[in-house]
């Protein structure tokens, strides 16, 4: 269904608890040791919410919250904007609509890079926005996709390595990891098996998954995306820019070619089968459980 913009949604809330939470917790913060004890309070505070957010066990109130912490339809649709905007010729564009899913810097980058981060972003999203909330909703129900999705924001917000969240955001980094490193893994079993349904190249998906997939500094990052360069048969990874700041990804799939537009729609097609498989399997684990 999608997620409109004008709809309240859980992951804003937790945003702006975030944001709020980091303002109140910086006053006492004068030392590594009290950042990392301030950072981990405003986490488990907002995790916290979020469990007790889907807590109550109203079946629609349950739908509508797990329909907010699935992200198919809206990361589809953004990447779509995209290749609209290349095909039209409109580069700034381009890099306008890439700047709505990515972190990066997006204004100088031509149309290979555009179409690596939007294919990188497709990759990392099919675990974080659709495969991982889908496993904790499967098996907690909205409690747990709630939980995980205000973990997901944290990490987005402060779990970074670099000064000012070296310390205050040490906790959500590694409690990030923590809650979606078994999702990471089943996101690329479902990009090979994906390649299967799709007749793509399943066999170098699983191929550079396992050459490639631990070459990140996170246990999670390179998982999907390693296995989606290898199912597209694309080089994934480089130098990104952040805030001004160049920093260097490991190269997945090295010796493949660079991406292009063709590439993002088949990325796009190929994330879609991932959704629908991951529904699927979450469906029958769920049914299954209910016979026992």
């Amino acid at each position: 269904l999608g997620d409109p913009e004008w709809l309240p949604h859980p992951v804003r809330w937790f945003g702006a608890l975030t944001s709020q939470g980091e303002r109140v917790a910086r006053r006492w913060c004068c030392s590594p040791v009290s950042e990392l004890i301030a950072g981990a309070a405003v986490t488990a505070a907002i995790v916290c919410s979020g469990a007790v957010i889907g807590s109550p066990k109203d079946e629609l109130w349950q739908a509508l919250l797990g329909w907010s912490a699935l992200a198919t339809r809206s990361l589809l649709n953004e990447a779509r904007a995209v290749v609209r905007a290349i095909e039209a010729g409109d580069i700034g564009l381009a890099r306008q609509r890439l700047a709505r899913i990515v972190g990066r810097d997006t204004e100088l980058l031509d149309e290979p890079e555009i179409a690596r981060a939007t294919i990188e972003t497709l990759a990392e999203s099919a675990c974080d926005g659709i495969v991982a909330p889908l496993f904790w909703l499967a098996l907690g129900g909205a409690r747990a996709g709630l939980a995980y999705k205000a973990i997901n924001t944290l990490d987005s917000m402060i779990g970074h390595p670099e000064p000012p969240y070296r310390y205050f955001g040490l906790a959500a980094a590694r409690l990030d990891d923590a809650a979606s490193f078994i999702p990471a893994r089943l996101t690329a079993l479902a990009i090979a098996a994906a390649a299967l349904v799709t007749r793509r190249n399943a066999r170098d998906a699983l191929l550079v998954w396992h050459r490639d997939g631990g070459r990140h500094a996170s246990p999670n990052a390179g998982q999907s995306e390693s296995a989606m360069a290898g199912t597209l048969g694309v080089r994934l990874g480089g130098i990104n820019t952040y805030g001004g700041q160049m920093h260097a990804s490991p190269l997945l799939n090295a010796e493949a070619r660079l991406p292009n537009v063709a590439d993002i729609q088949r990325a796009i097609s190929h994330v879609a089968v991932v959704s629908a498989l991951a529904f699927g399997a979450a469906l029958l684990f769920t049914a299954v459980r209910g016979r026992r």
